[in-house]
């Protein structure tokens, strides 16, 4: 590992002003540390913002929760107002990871873990031009079963890992972050940026940028929502598709809808479309089977992950049947 200096941040501005003159944001690390010890990053300094007390989740004016970026994973699962008003970012959290990496990882943090590609996370492999630009994608002719089926490119493949962030799609979060400049907040539909032609840019933030926080706003969702996550393993493994639904039920029909994917895209997937012909529909097998159709109709499948697009359908299904189902607080689950 390349050496660093490290010192802790008295402030946000000290922070944005460190990283100003070149240092590179620490929260919870459990990302950060990874691609330090195999050579993806390698920081001239770390500016760590752990002091800052960025750990409150409060109500809004709005009635919304505001979610301030130094929560921890395990925090935020585990909150009264998440799991009551907003279930799907408990489930969505608790999925991911194990109880000793959401001990530490950061809500901030888990916006910008970056992929797990093989072919970024090695430096031995010659060519990934999210890691090296201009050096090729190695995965689209080598192993790219776990990639991307939805807004991949000729340059990258790759998809983003988070489970939570595929949650605050389906809430239209909207993240809030601090330049040298001021203050600015960024919808979460606004916030990954697909790969295009420039496969190493993540997100849409600007250099030296501080998050802030994440504000969910009212939602209507919380007695009809659930999380799916498919994976090769139960335990520790990311998505190969993984789904954030909500409903609204009155009088027997769906009056509102929200749907988002992960681990098919670069960016959590929200599904508008298949939102739309859900409403005004009954909640049975036929709704979701046609929302789910929709939802896959544009997926463009590499050679080794096709499955995922029957994989995807049934998984909306399947996600759609839970969330059908009144699941409040009782039924979500707790860290152990």
């Amino acid at each position: 590992m390349k050496p660093f200096d490290f010192r802790h941040a008295e402030s946000a501005d000290d922070a944005i002003d460190a990283a100003i003159h070149g240092a590179t944001y620490l929260a919870g690390g459990t990302n950060l540390f990874d691609l330090m010890k195999s050579g993806v990053e390698q920081p001239s300094a770390l500016i760590d913002l752990r002091r800052l007390a960025m750990t409150s989740i409060t109500t809004t004016d709005t009635g919304g929760v505001f979610i301030e970026a130094g929560v921890t994973n395990s925090a935020l699962a585990n909150h009264q107002l998440i799991r009551s008003q907003y279930p799907v970012v408990s489930h969505a959290i608790l999925s991911g990871a194990t109880t000793q990496l959401r001990n530490m990882a950061t809500a901030g943090g888990n916006l910008l873990q970056r992929t797990r590609c093989p072919y970024f996370m090695q430096t031995a492999f010659p060519e990934c031009n999210k890691r090296k630009p201009g050096s090729g994608c190695a995965a689209i002719n080598g192993f790219h079963r776990e990639h991307a089926i939805f807004g991949a490119s000729d340059d990258c493949v790759a998809i983003h890992p988070s489970d939570m962030a595929v949650a605050l799609a389906m809430l239209d979060a909207v993240v809030h972050v601090k330049s040298s400049t001021g203050r600015r907040s960024i919808p979460i539909s606004k916030f990954f940026a697909l790969p295009g032609r420039t496969p190493e840019v993540d997100n849409t933030l600007q250099p030296h940028d501080l998050i802030l926080g994440i504000e969910l706003p009212p939602s209507h969702l919380h007695e009809h929502s659930w999380y799916l996550k498919v994976r090769d393993r139960h335990s520790y493994a990311f998505a190969l598709v993984s789904v954030a639904a909500g409903l609204r039920i009155e009088d027997g029909g769906i009056t509102d809808a929200a749907l988002a994917l992960g681990g098919v895209a670069a960016k959590p997937w929200r599904l508008q479309e298949a939102e739309a012909s859900l409403i005004g529909r009954r909640p049975d097998a036929h709704a979701f089977r046609t929302a789910a159709t929709i939802a896959m109709a544009g997926a463009q499948p590499l050679r080794q992950n096709a499955f995922k697009v029957d994989l995807g359908r049934h998984s909306i299904v399947r996600a759609l049947t839970l969330a059908a189902i009144d699941r409040r607080i009782a039924s979500a689950p707790t860290a152990r």
